[in-house]
C-alpha cells in the first residue's frame, strides 16, 4: 500500500532528546521502517523547520521524508504550530491532487496532524488513522496552568476521533481517556508500540561501569513530567548505587539547560550528587550499550502516553521499576517483569529499587520475562502487521465522515 504518515512536529530524522522530540519521533521511524520492510510504500509528512532542508529525503531504512512548508523554516514548539496546520493542509492537498504519488490511507500522528491529514485526505478521498500519542485532558490534568496547549485542543481531538475513519489507542489506559472524552469506543483499536530487537537486545557491547556500584538508569527527554526529580530523590534510600540520567542536550550543553541544572542542584541537596551522572543526549544507535550496562531501568514518569524506554529496556532483558500510569501499566507486569509504584512517590520509589538490587534471584526472574514479553508482544514487525490490517480494512470500507473546521 502507498501510505502516508503525517507528524507534524515530530520528524523521524531529529536528534532525540530535545524538549520536543521523544517518543513520537522513533514511534513513526521504526514503524514506517517496519512497514517499508513489509513491502509497502511510506512517506512521512513533517513541517520545515530549517532553510536548509531538501523537500525530499531519502532515510536509510527505505522510506521517504518530506519536508512541508508550514510556518517559518525554523524550530518551533509544537504548542505554537496550530496557526500552520493549515497551509500544512494544503501543501499535502495539492501535493497529493497534482502528483503522481497519492496514498491509499492516512496515518496522523499526534492531534494536530490530525487536523492536517483530515483535511487534506477529504479533499482526495483517502481515509484517515489516527494516533494521538499524548491527549489534551492528560496533560491539562497532570499539568494544570503550565500547560501551554492551545485553548481548544480537548475539542479537537474529541471531533477528531469522531471524524477520522479509525482512531489506534496504544494502551488500556488511554481507551478509557478516549471514551470519557467522547470517542466511540467501536472506533478504536489497541495496536501499541513496538521495539526494535535488532537494536536492542541482551547480547553486545555496554557501557562502561563501575563495578564497585549498581547502576540505575533513566532515560527520556529532560522535562518535568518524566519524574527525573522523583528519581534523584529515591536515590537517598538507595545506597552506594549511582543513578545515569541518560537524554536532554548533548554533554556539552547541559550545564546551560535550566532543568539538568535544577537536577544537578537537587542531587546536592538530596547528598547524592556524587552518585547522580547526567549523560546528555545518546544517539539512537547507541541506546543499547547504556540498557546493557544498566542492573535496573527507573521510568518515574507523572503520567505516560505509552513509555518506550521500559521496553527498550526490557528487550535488553533489564528488569523495569515503574510507575502504574499510562502505558507502563501494560507494557510492565507488576511482580513478574517489573515492579510498579505510585507516581511522585520517591520512598515507594526508592523502596522498590533498593530491594530490585539487593535480590539478585529476583532481578534475574524478572529480566528472564522482561525479554521474552518484550520479543513475544511488542515487535515492530507485529505492529506493522496489524496496523497494515487495519490500513486495508478502512480502505475498503469506506463511510462519510465531517471536515473539522
Amino acid at each position: 500500500m502507498r501510505i502516508a504518515m503525517i507528524s507534524e512536529h515530530a520528524s523521524p530524522l531529529a536528534v532525540l532528546g530535545g524538549e520536543d522530540a521523544g517518543g513520537q519521533n522513533t514511534h513513526v521511524a521504526e514503524l514506517s521502517a517496519a512497514l517499508v520492510a513489509a513491502g509497502h510504500d511510506v512517506r512521512v509528512y513533517t513541517r520545515q523547520d530549517a532553510v536548509d532542508l531538501p523537500v525530499t529525503v531519502r532515510s536509510p531504512d527505505g522510506y521517504d521524508v518530506l519536508h512541508v512548508p508550514a510556518g517559518p523554516a525554523e524550530p518551533l514548539a509544537k504548542d505554537a504550530l496550530l496557526p500552520h496546520m493549515a497551509p500544512f493542509s494544503r501543501w499535502l492537498a495539492d501535493r497529493w491532487r497534482g502528483g503522481d504519488w497519492v496514498p491509499e490511507v492516512v496515518h496522523a500522528h499526534f492531534w494536530m496532524s490530525g487536523l492536517a491529514a483530515l483535511t487534506a485526505a477529504r479533499q482526495v478521498g483517502v481515509p484517515v488513522v489516527q494516533t494521538y500519542h499524548a491527549l489534551g485532558t492528560v496533560k491539562r490534568r497532570y499539568q494544570g496552568v503550565q500547560d501551554t496547549s492551545p485553548a481548544r485542543r480537548v475539542a479537537y481531538e474529541r471531533e477528531l476521533g469522531r471524524s477520522v475513519d479509525r482512531v489506534i489507542a496504544q494502551c488500556s489506559d488511554e481507551v478509557g481517556e478516549l471514551v470519557r472524552l467522547g470517542v466511540p469506543r467501536s472506533r478504536m483499536t489497541v495496536i501499541p508500540s513496538g521495539v526494535n530487537l535488532g537494536t536492542f537486545a541482551p547480547l553486545g557491547p555496554a557501557a562502561e561501569i563501575d563495578p564497585d556500584r549498581p547502576r540505575v538508569l533513566t532515560v527520556g527527554r529532560l522535562v518535568e513530567r518524566k519524574g527525573f526529580q522523583t528519581v534523584i530523590r529515591a536515590m537517598e534510600l538507595v545506597p552506594d548505587a549511582e543513578c545515569v540520567v541518560v537524554g536532554g542536550p548533548p554533554a556539552g550543553l547541559l550545564e546551560s539547560d535550566p532543568y539538568a541544572r535544577r537536577l544537578r542542584a537537587l542531587a546536592g541537596s538530596c547528598g547524592v550528587a556524587d552518585r547522580v551522572r547526567l549523560v546528555g543526549a545518546v544517539p539512537r544507535e547507541e541506546m543499547g550499550r547504556w540498557y546493557r550496562s544498566a542492573d535496573v531501568l527507573v521510568a518515574a514518569p507523572w503520567y505516560e502516553p505509552f513509555g518506550l524506554t521500559p521496553l527498550e529496556a526490557m528487550a535488553c532483558g533489564i528488569p523495569v521499576v515503574g510507575t502504574a500510569v499510562g502505558g507502563i501499566r501494560d507494557t510492565v507486569v507488576d511482580g513478574v517483569t517489573g515492579d510498579l509504584v505510585p507516581a511522585r512517590d520517591p520512598r515507594a520509589l526508592g523502596e522498590a529499587i533498593d530491594r530490585l538490587l539487593t535480590d539478585r534471584i529476583r532481578r534475574f526472574a524478572y529480566a528472564t520475562a522482561a525479554l521474552e514479553r518484550a520479543r513475544r508482544c511488542y515487535s515492530w514487525a507485529t505492529a506493522a502487521e496489524r496496523l497494515a490490517e487495519v490500513y486495508h480494512e478502512v480502505a475498503t470500507v469506506r463511510r462519510p465522515t465531517r471536515v473539522v473546521a
